[in-house]
């Protein structure tokens, strides 16, 4: 059993590296890599804007307490 368990972790292993290789250096690579950053842009921004909007709803309540 572990001799089929470890060849099966080899060609896994192998098929990420392929894959990898692949999304690094295949058609569509650089357009892959800037739709990556651009994602990750686009959830700091709405990160950003969540937290400054509770922070604004928090400071309008309570102004309107006081």
């Amino acid at each position: 059993m572990d001799l089929t368990k470890k060849a099966k972790e080899e060609l896994e292993d192998r098929i990420d590296k392929i894959e990898e290789f692949i999304a690094s250096k295949g058609v569509g690579a650089t357009y892959l890599k800037k739709a990556q950053k651009t994602q990750r842009d686009i959830n700091l921004a709405l990160l950003l804007v969540g937290i400054v909007t509770v922070a604004g709803i928090a400071a309008w309540v309570n102004g309107k307490n006081n």
